[in-house]
């Protein structure tokens, strides 16, 4: 999996996703990363496109999937 930088988000630093495993990798601006499991693949593709990565973040993915903090 590679980092896809989000320039555009003030949140959201880099995303990376994982087809195979349905790992959704975000990097936010505070350093810190999490990784969601059980993401598919269209939600990737919408959160990428998102005109407001952010939001879209905190109305789809923050509740929607289990995640964990990654060191």
């Amino acid at each position: 999996m590679r980092w896809i930088e989000t320039p555009d988000s003030s949140t959201i630093a880099a995303i990376r996703y994982d087809p195979r495993t349905e790992l959704l990798d975000i990097r936010f601006t505070s350093g810190s990363v999490y990784r969601y499991e059980g993401v598919p693949e269209f939600v990737n593709r919408a959160l990428l496109s998102a005109d407001s990565k952010g939001r879209y973040f905190n109305e789809i993915v923050r509740d929607g999937y289990e995640y964990d903090e990654v060191p």
